[in-house]
């Protein structure tokens, strides 16, 4: 379970078979729309992104029962790729989205019970869904990387794109802002960790025992929802795609019916049982259990943060020292609490580009603002977490400038670089690839006309 950057997905978030909406087919409940390869795309795949677009406001240009078919399509030529050329991604990048991602959900429609009556899904097959988008999403970037490779621009390329653009087609720069944090994690209290312990330990007993298989016991008490409904099992992984604590415990277990230690993670606490060994992959499933802070511990720690905050603001100390000896974030900390971009390295962020949470409180915040203290989820790691935030700068939103905004503009030409290239190799795929499409659905205007061969 290995720790990455943060890169934002539309990720479909369940699968609901509505009869009669896609295409005027009536009385089909499902069927095959498309076939790419040996992958069929069915009228309830496409239901589904469909749904999950328009929870998510994305507005379609056309027709979203020709966009999102073609996208599907373009998706499944690129995990082909990435299978040929295997292509992994770490199974705790896939578990933090997929906890991040239902966390958002539960408070976007209001609670559990109502996530699950908007997509009429368990919570538990929400997670399986999503787990499956995620992955197949981090794939597809990944295998796009590694075919654009090290595209790179010079300092002329960038100006001479701009000097070249009509007036009317400069790039509009959103509002963009710089912000620093102090964190604190909520105390756990020692009796939280050791009856997470005691519980481990006796899971543990009962497994040796054979009173219990351990499968069992993950799905009905694994914290760790996605792989809980498999029993615990995570799949076959190489030792990098596993956090370090529970790579060095599961590549030396021998015994598949014996259970490991109990090892504790960023994630919480793990006990482990192997399933089986390939070379330098493993399987192997486990159970999560997370110590929880209490709502007094919150409390404490978000009373202490705006005391912080009055100091800084009675200038007993400055917002970075505090960053740099009390914040306990390890990502700002020594940064004195700037925020870095995961998506440009930069220390700017739109709006979107932020945590709900952060975007929402320092969105009528004047520059050189201290907020008051609020709790939140990290996304990294789901855990509870206090923070107050500084407004470093605001950039409102403007026509990019060559002097001001040379670093956008370059990305914008890296952008188009990529894109072509992209565009290039999905072309010459497509002439490789077996594709059919149901007759009821060859009428829309592709962006890649070469789908249909004549």
């Amino acid at each position: 379970m290995k720790k990455s950057a943060c890169f934002k997905f539309l990720v479909p978030a369940a699968l609901m078979l509505m009869a009669g909406v896609a295409r005027g087919q009536d009385n089909v409940i499902d069927e095959v729309v498309w076939i790419v390869g040996d992958d069929a795309i069915l009228k309830s795949d496409v239901e589904e992104a469909r749904l999950s677009a328009l929870y998510e406001g994305r507005r379609f240009d056309g027709d979203p029962y020709c966009i999102i078919p073609e996208e599907l399509a373009v998706r499944k030529l690129y995990l082909h790729q990435a299978a040929l050329d295997s292509i992994e991604v770490s199974e705790s990048e896939v578990i933090q989205r997929v906890e991040a991602q239902t966390e958002y959900f539960i408070r976007m429609i209001g609670s559990k019970e109502k996530m699950e009556e908007y997509f009429n899904k368990t919570s538990i097959q929400i997670r399986e869904s999503m787990r499956e988008n995620i992955r197949d999403g981090l794939m597809m970037q990944k295998m796009q990387q590694k075919l654009v490779g090290e595209i790179k621009v010079t300092p002329s390329e960038v100006r001479r794109y701009f000097k070249d653009l009509p007036a009317d087609s400069i790039p509009y720069i959103p509002t963009e802002v710089e912000v620093q944090l102090i964190v604190l994690q909520p105390k756990i209290p020692i009796e939280e960790i050791e009856e997470v312990k005691r519980r481990l330990r006796e899971f543990t007993d009962r497994v040796n025992a054979g009173e219990t298989d351990f499968s069992t016991l993950a799905l009905l008490y694994s914290e760790d929802k996605v792989s809980a409904m498999r029993g615990g099992e995570l799949g076959f992984m190489g030792r990098g795609q596993l956090v370090p604590e529970y790579a060095n415990v599961a590549f030396n277990l021998q015994d598949q019916k014996k259970v490991s230690k109990i090892v504790e993670t960023e994630f919480g606490f793990h006990i482990i049982q192997l399933i089986e060994k390939r070379g330098d992959r493993l399987n192997s499933r486990h159970i999560l259990l997370k110590p929880q802070a209490s709502k007094k511990d919150v409390s404490n720690a978000i009373a202490r943060l705006d005391s912080i905050a009055d100091d800084i603001r009675n200038a007993k100390f400055s917002f970075e020292d505090a960053a740099l000896h009390i914040s306990q974030d390890k990502d700002t900390r020594n940064n004195y609490g700037l925020a870095v971009n995961p998506e440009t390295g930069t220390s700017r962020f739109e709006m979107q580009q932020l945590p709900q949470e952060i975007a929402k409180v320092i969105d009528k915040m004047n520059i050189g603002e201290i907020s008051n203290a609020f709790s939140m989820i990290r996304e990294k790691d789901g855990k509870d977490i206090c923070v107050i935030v500084k407004l470093k700068s605001r950039i409102n939103g403007h026509k990019a400038t060559i002097s001001d905004d040379y670093q956008s503009l370059k990305e914008i030409v890296l952008n188009k670089r990529r894109d072509q290239v992209l565009e290039k190799w999905i072309i010459e795929k497509q002439k490789n690839t077996y594709v059919r499409i149901n007759e009821n659905w060859k009428n829309c205007a592709f962006k890649y006309p070469g789908w249909i061969k004549e």
